[in-house]
C-alpha cells in the first residue's frame, strides 16, 4: 500500500512539473518563431531589392 501511494504521488507531481514546462516552452516558442520569420522576411526583402 505504501508503494502505491508513493507511486501515485510521484506521477502526480512529476506530471504537474511537466505540464508547466510545456506551457512555458509553448509560450516562448511562439515568440521565437515570430522572430525567425521576421528575420527571414527582412533577409528576403533585402535580397530582392
Amino acid at each position: 500500500m505504501k508503494y502505491i501511494i508513493l507511486t501515485f504521488m510521484i506521477v502526480l507531481f512529476s506530471g504537474c512539473a511537466t505540464w508547466n514546462g510545456v506551457k512555458q516552452d509553448t509560450r516562448t516558442g511562439a515568440n521565437w518563431t515570430k522572430e525567425k520569420v521576421h528575420e527571414g522576411a527582412v533577409y528576403i526583402e533585402k535580397k530582392t531589392q
